[in-house]
């Protein structure tokens, strides 16, 4: 649920920037790509503070392989994803990647929670949220 915060935040400050005259956030799709980028950028902080990556690599399911990479990798993943959404020109695209990328980690937070080791929100409403996330992603595609 914390990642709903910098999301609302985000958007919220970049719209009434928008409304203020910056053309580059002046509307809602931008402004909403701004909060999604933020969300972003905070969820990656999370996979390298070492509280936080402890945890994250404990929810990838024991059939995968290097679970320690594949927790960076989505790191950098979602970092990139974040800075593309800011780029006009490549923000479809990183939308796009961004919502494969939210789909393909969804499986840890099944496993986890089949586990007993998901923390945080249960799995319904960590299902609810992520579906809150791919639409918000959705959401800014042209």
């Amino acid at each position: 649920m914390e990642p709903l915060v910098p999301l609302v935040a985000g958007f919220v400050v970049a719209r009434l920037i928008g409304l203020a005259g910056v053309d580059a956030v002046d509307g809602w799709e931008p402004s909403l790509r701004v909060g999604a980028a933020l969300m972003f950028l905070f969820t990656a902080a999370a996979h390298v503070q070492p509280r936080l990556r402890a945890q994250l690599i404990g929810m990838v399911p024991p059939r995968m392989p290097r679970p320690d990479l594949l927790v960076s990798a989505t790191a950098v993943l979602q970092v990139a994803g974040a800075i593309g959404l800011l780029i006009p020109a490549t923000a479809t695209a990183a939308a796009v990647c961004l919502i494969l990328l939210l789909v393909a980690m969804f499986p840890a937070n099944v496993s986890a929670a089949r586990r007993g080791v998901a923390q945080g929100d249960p799995l319904g409403r960590r299902t609810a949220v992520q579906i809150v996330f791919i639409a918000v992603v959705a959401l800014t595609l042209p």
